[in-house]
């Protein structure tokens, strides 16, 4: 005597049964419906999240460069204001040395700035725009789905 097969779906409920779209009834459909418009939202906001962050560090690290920027620009100018000190004091070939590390110095303080302009435009504004723009999408979605 063999003892009879358990069915394949023997001890779940109907709940843990997706039934085919077509089998499905309207409370099933509509329980798939909440459950995956609260997956989809806390997918956007994990999204979201990630691109502040993102932005976030690029602010950080473009202030970051632009604050370089400022101090390498206070060494030239102090540099600058050694060689004019130095040209009016002796005229020696002293003072062409300060002057040439005061320009080098300034050309540094530019390229950072540069640099770190750019980072900033990259990063702001600090709104998570790629979020905003799936969520519009997957609302359109939904709404165009709804009006079949």
């Amino acid at each position: 005597m063999t003892a009879p097969r358990p069915h394949a779906t023997a001890g779940a409920t109907s709940a843990d049964v997706d039934p085919l779209p077509e089998n499905a009834s309207t409370g099933q459909l509509i329980g798939q419906l909440t459950e995956q418009i609260s997956r989809l939202v806390r997918d956007e906001a994990k999204l979201a999240q990630a691109e502040v962050t993102q932005k976030a560090k690029k602010l950080g690290l473009g202030a970051g460069l632009f604050g370089g920027a400022g101090l390498v620009a206070f060494f030239g100018l102090a540099a600058l204001i050694t060689a004019a000190i130095l040209a009016l004091a002796l005229v020696l070939p002293a003072w062409l040395a300060a002057l040439l590390v005061g320009v080098v110095l300034l050309a540094v303080a530019g390229a950072l700035a540069l640099v770190g302009k750019k980072d900033v435009q990259q990063g702001s504004p600090p709104v998570p725009t790629e979020a905003i723009a799936g969520v519009k999408t997957d609302i359109a979605t939904v709404k165009e789905s709804a009006r079949r």
